[in-house]
């Protein structure tokens, strides 16, 4: 519920018009996100002080206009309309004004006083154009102000111009746009029988217009709040004008009428020459585009190691604090299973999730930069065809690929994607692509036990993986995206410009820190759930209750091809891969300390893996064991990141449990394969 001593702002515009930008830079950290009732759009809210003014910040859903087209639009027309708003920011792209503009146009008439900003400025400047904002703002009637919302330094013109709006209540002059509407006999007829403030928050000129496009939503409220005379009337004007297509070609006509008059004499463009005009023709060329697309966003995934490193290096030091920790809470006569805990949970987990955290803040940061440079636009452009066959936009092959690396990456790339449906199914296909972790298992696996023939193992993950992603969007497809939804993008490829850095590594941080916050109750909560199974004061295995509860499933397991020792194993690879052959040595050598996620190769008993390995499990079982943690869910962090993402803890657990149960599929079919050839 909204605070009566704040003041509420909504920030209104077209997709890449740079709300995002500004809302994080105006709320920063003090921000929370969700999903607006009963819909399954996005509601992110922002709080900030200014001169001892409190202001919640509302970023409504981008748009292109406020018809009811979509679930985005009618979310956006609503929350102005209900008056919780205090005042309306609408945003503009200033190096595409006649464009962008239209949604100012198509808001011309709603009655919250408002105000304009002409953002991304400095990339209109790289442009060569110039805008007379003062000459705009007294056509308009409302303050105007050319901005950067990147640029801190221009924060005080934003500030002036939300006290001028809320002092002055300024709202837009609609008179040119009436007098071109009312050439409209529908119009015209209409008008006059729409009495001021029927609905609240929409002027006579809004509602008409709106009646003309065929709104249905809005004809409909206005017919339930007029007297009986009047509706008969204003139905058989509804009547004559069934034709809607008609009507929104004519008020779009009136519209962009408008807008060139607004912009008639206080804009002007210099030409310039585009910059890196040849990589554009490249990276969007027909034949060679793809394979750049893929070159680029490979080297982005190498260049994330760079900022990553210094975050892995802090979370490999700390998780080996376990043991002199353990050692020195030893000394002071600390009980077994306090340190036990401390040293197994914690510590190790605590260091497990800055190493994973290193490689989010370093994707964050590069992919955001070539998000912010215009790169990105380009990319999804290219595949856009090819992921319409999955029911997707061209935006979701940069989450495929990322997952390459770490499916939490993947999963935090899909906030480009503005369709919900899209974006769930775009994790759940991004969920099969094995990441980093199980690609520095699988290879060492595939060596250990088939040699010479492990490449064909290598190839047939692959394939499986393609076939897996086709299967799971035909399972998903139908019930996250709708046919009518099923739709490319409709995009103008953004200019190149420079970054603005100081933005950039705000939300690059901010980002970061919510994922750390958010992951470390989930990692902490699951490694204590695992410890607690795991653990042994005897330090025998066999006292402890995943040894007892491990002989009883046993007969269930070998179902799927595997030992109870390697089940296990499989479950721990739910929390990290790398804990899966930790898990392995753990049991395989007897040694009952507790397991820690942070167990990998090389440390204690695992050091010896490799021989416990050949000595306990035969080829059929291996290679059901190296499908079954491949496929499995990738990891905790990623858990935690979908639902982050998601924000639907339903879809989260449906994803999980679907892609815990295909890996035991596919595990006893890779077993009676092996069993066929071995």
């Amino acid at each position: 519920m909204t605070d009566k001593n704040e003041t509420v702002i909504a920030l209104l515009g077209q997709p890449n018009s740079g709300k995002s930008t500004l809302f994080n830079a105006l709320t920063g950290l003090r921000q929370h996100v969700g999903n607006w009732p009963g819909k399954t759009v996005e509601k992110k809210e922002g709080q900030f002080e200014h001169n001892g003014t409190r202001y919640l910040v509302a970023d409504l859903p981008g748009t292109y206009s406020l018809s009811a087209n979509s679930d985005e639009e009618i979310i956006t027309r609503d929350y102005i309309a209900s008056g919780k708003a205090d005042v309306v920011c609408i945003l503009a792209d200033s190096s595409q004004l006649e464009r962008s503009l239209y949604m100012l146009a198509d808001y011309a008439g709603i009655t919250i006083p408002t105000f304009l900003i002409l953002n991304m400025s400095d990339v209109a400047a790289e442009q060569g154009k110039e805008i007379d904002a003062q000459k705009i703002a007294e056509r308009l009637g409302i303050p105007v102000v050319l901005f950067s919302a990147q640029d801190t330094k221009m924060d005080g013109q934003f500030y002036s111009a939300l006290e001028t709006a809320l002092s002055r209540r300024t709202v837009l002059n609609t008179a040119n746009l009436e007098a071109r509407y009312e050439k409209n006999s529908a119009y015209s007829q209409v008008k006059p029988l729409i009495r001021e403030g029927i609905i609240p928050g929409y002027s006579s000129v809004w509602l008409a217009a709106k009646v003309v496009e065929g709104d249905v939503p809005v004809t409909a409220r206005i017919k339930e709040n007029l007297d009986a005379e009047s509706r008969i009337l204003f139905e058989q004007v509804v009547l004559k004008e069934k034709n809607a297509g008609q009507g929104v070609l004519y008020t779009g006509e009136c519209k962009f009428s408008w807008i060139d008059e607004i912009l008639s004499g206080s804009t002007q463009t210099k030409k310039t020459v585009p910059r890196l005009g040849r990589f554009d023709r490249i990276i969007t060329h027909r034949f060679w585009g793809k394979p750049v697309v893929i070159l680029t966003v490979i080297l982005g995934l190498i260049a994330s190691f760079i900022p990553a490193l210094p975050f892995m290096i802090v979370g490999s030091v700390f998780g080996k604090l376990s043991v002199p920790v353990s050692h020195l809470l030893a000394e002071v006569g600390c009980p077994v299973l306090i340190t036990s805990l401390i040293c197994d949970v914690i510590i190790r987990s605590v260091g497990f999730i800055c190493q994973m955290l290193g490689f989010v803040f370093g994707v964050t940061l590069v992919f955001g930069l070539l998000e912010e440079i215009g790169v990105m636009a380009r990319i999804s452009y290219v595949f856009d065809n090819t992921m319409s066959k999955l029911g997707l936009q061209g935006k979701s092959v940069m989450p495929f690929l990322v997952s390459f690396g770490c499916t939490m990456g993947g999963a935090a790339g899909t906030r480009v994607i503005d369709n919900w449906g899209q974006k769930v199914l775009t994790i759940a296909l991004a969920w099969a692509v094995p990441c980093g972790a199980a690609w520095s298992i699988i290879p060492m696996l595939s060596a250990v036990f088939f040699g010479a023939w492990a490449p064909v193992i290598i190839v047939a993950i692959l394939v499986v993986m393609l076939l897996h992603m086709w299967i799971t969007a035909r399972i998903f497809g139908g019930s996250l995206v709708k046919k009518e939804d099923r739709y490319g993008m409709i995009m103008e490829l953004p200019p190149y410009h420079r970054p603005k850095w100081t933005a950039l590594f705000r939300y690059v941080l901010g980002r970061t820190r919510d994922t750390f916050l958010r992951v470390l109750k989930v990692v902490l909560l699951v490694a204590f759930v695992f410890w607690l199974l795991s653990f042994s004061s005897s330090g025998l295995m066999e006292n402890s209750i995943i040894y007892k509860v491990g002989k009883v499933i046993e007969p269930f397991t070998k179902l799927f091809g595997m030992s109870w020792q390697l089940f296990m194993a499989f479950i721990a690879s739910s929390v990290g891969k790398e804990g899966a052959l930790g898990v392995l040595g753990t049991i395989f050598s007897g040694s009952g300390s507790a397991i820690g996620i942070g167990t990998v190769v090389g440390e204690g008993t695992a050091a010896n893996i490799n021989e416990l390995l050949i000595q306990h499990v035969t080829k059929p079982e291996a290679l059901a064991f190296i499908f079954a943690i491949t496929f499995n869910m990738p990891c905790i962090v990623a858990l935690a990141a979908t639902y982050q993402e998601t924000h639907s803890a339903k879809w989260t657990a449906v994803i999980a449990v679907y892609y815990t149960i295909i890996a035991l599929v596919l595990a006893g079919i890779a077993y009676h394969i092996g069993l066929a050839i071995w």
